[in-house]
């Protein structure tokens, strides 16, 4: 099997303990995470060959950030040392009617200040079959949309498909800056991830009859959206997940998947959340891993969703489930019964 490429920035992430806010907090659990990051270590639990790029600093606290992502079985040997520090972010769990807080403190961080000629991109995506990114890292400065041009134009000459998870942030561009800086970058895209707040936030298209805020979802509405982005960028294949935000707490689940001109939706879960943060990234693991299997596509939506339900039983960032944890799920073993 031929190498999955991620390409992104590397954080720490700091939490208080349990479900105490930051204005509690005396102590914080820190992990290393970042979308790309968290996507390679899904797909590393699912057996696969998996190499990430970025730019971490040459001290102690990159080297940690390195060791972790070799822990969890990522190929680390084209990440480049410089910089000057590693990104970090705070976490504040939610509970219940009380939402989940993250801030983020990035500005400067080893990937902000990388450029195309830091990585020999020719060599990266040797044996590599397969490159994801998504929307955070070309929002972080004004040289990673050209590191994700050059890397796209490398991998597509090295036959990989490209995958890409708009993942829009608000608090790193305005929708007006990232609409203009993603709508090139798709022209190389195959396989978009996108959920309806990303795909009208980035590309103005609103998924008719969708309330995110009321958790009310039109599928005829997201099926017309993904048959727009379809025609509009040549892609082969979108796909987007439906949560329905009952509280902090607990969240209906599913996904769709557009590909050939027909949409296949997953089944739904019910989801009582330990953690949420990371549920998208372990979606797009599972569609990634599924298309690689050359599943057909209800089975590659039913294996993406059910790997991103079994994600939001899980603390910190990375999903740690196997093939067949997954596949149980998805064959209805969901009941939570103790496994002797």
């Amino acid at each position: 099997m031929k190498y999955t490429v991620g390409l992104g920035d590397m954080l720490a992430s700091f939490s208080p303990k349990g479900y105490e806010r930051f204005l509690q907090a005396n102590e914080f659990d820190i992990t290393y995470t970042g979308a790309e990051a968290n996507v390679l270590g899904s797909l590393s639990c699912f057996g696969l060959d998996t190499r990430f790029v970025c730019r971490i600093p040459e001290n102690d606290i990159g080297t940690a950030a390195i060791r972790h992502l070799n822990g969890m079985g990522i190929d680390t040997k084209y990440v480049v040392r410089g910089g000057k520090r590693l990104g970090v972010l705070y976490l504040e769990k939610g509970a219940s009617q009380r939402p989940s807080k993250v801030i983020y403190d990035r500005l400067g961080s080893g990937i902000c200040e990388a450029v195309p000629a830091d990585f020999d991109f020719e060599k990266i995506f040797e044996g590599a079959g397969w490159f994801h990114f998504t929307g955070i890292t070309p929002a972080l400065s004004d040289t990673t949309p050209d590191v994700i041009k050059e890397a796209c134009i490398a991998a597509k000459k090295a036959g990989c498909t490209i995958s890409c998870d708009l993942n829009y942030r608000k608090n790193l561009w305005t929708s007006e800056k990232a609409k203009t800086i993603m709508e090139p970058l798709l022209e190389y895209v195959d396989v978009l991830i996108a959920n309806e707040e990303d795909v009208e936030k980035v590309l103005g298209i609103k998924a008719e009859g969708s309330d995110v805020e009321n958790a009310t979802l039109n599928h005829d509405g997201y099926i017309a959206v993904a048959k727009q982005l379809c025609e509009k960028f040549n892609l082969k294949a979108v796909a987007t997940t439906l949560r329905e935000s009952i509280s902090a707490s607990d969240n209906n689940w599913s996904a769709l998947l557009y590909t050939d001109g027909k949409a296949y939706i997953s089944k739904k879960y019910m989801i009582h959340i330990v953690n949420r943060v990371g549920g998208g990234d372990s979606f797009s693991a599972g569609l990634i891993y599924a298309m690689q299997m050359n599943k057909d596509p209800q089975e590659t939506v039913e294996f993406a969703a059910a790997a991103s339900c079994l994600k939001h039983t899980i603390e910190y960032d990375y999903n740690l489930v196997s093939v067949a944890e997954v596949e149980a799920l998805m064959k209805g073993s969901g009941n939570g019964r103790v496994q002797r």
